[in-house]
């Protein structure tokens, strides 16, 4: 009889939005004015874990939008996912949280801030394709340097 209690498993259980948030501390004024805004998009991406094998994957989006020095529109948004992790090793955990899972999620962060900018009266801003791989190899070297520190001796 084989033992299926050790098989790799990773299923997502569920996919939400977090938190949302659209500001626009300068209108009406400010849409009055005819210049271009600067746009200006921030991610981030976190994870941390629920129980045993279940793991909170979030992604975080602010869209910040300004004419000269004032605020058109701010957008935050964080959208997250639920999923269950287990039987992998330690080695492949950072990748599948870090790269894997914020590669299901971001779509759905996509189209939710995308509504949301709309729906506040603006063209909606299409986030470009993100490289989680990339971002999570740039972090890497972050960490490496923490681990690679010498830890405080005892006496």
């Amino acid at each position: 009889m084989t033992d299926t209690s050790a098989a790799p498993v990773f299923q997502i259980q569920r996919v939400y939005l977090k938190e949302a948030s659209l500001e626009q501390p300068n209108s009406p004024n400010i849409l009055l004015q005819q210049e271009q805004p600067a746009l200006d998009i921030q991610l981030g991406v976190a994870a941390e874990p629920l129980a045993e094998g279940v793991y909170e994957v979030t992604v975080t989006c602010t869209v910040t939008t300004k004419i000269k020095d004032k605020t058109l529109y701010l957008v935050e948004a964080k959208q997250a996912g639920i999923f269950e992790v287990r039987n992998l090793p330690q080695e492949q955990l950072g990748p599948i949280l870090g790269i894997a899972c914020p590669q299901i999620i971001y779509p759905y962060l996509r189209g939710n801030v995308a509504d949301l900018i709309q729906r506040g009266g603006f063209p909606p801003v299409h986030l470009a394709e993100i490289n989680f791989q990339g971002m999570y190899d740039q972090q890497l070297p972050r960490e490496g340097e923490a681990a690679a520190a010498p830890a405080p001796t005892v006496q």
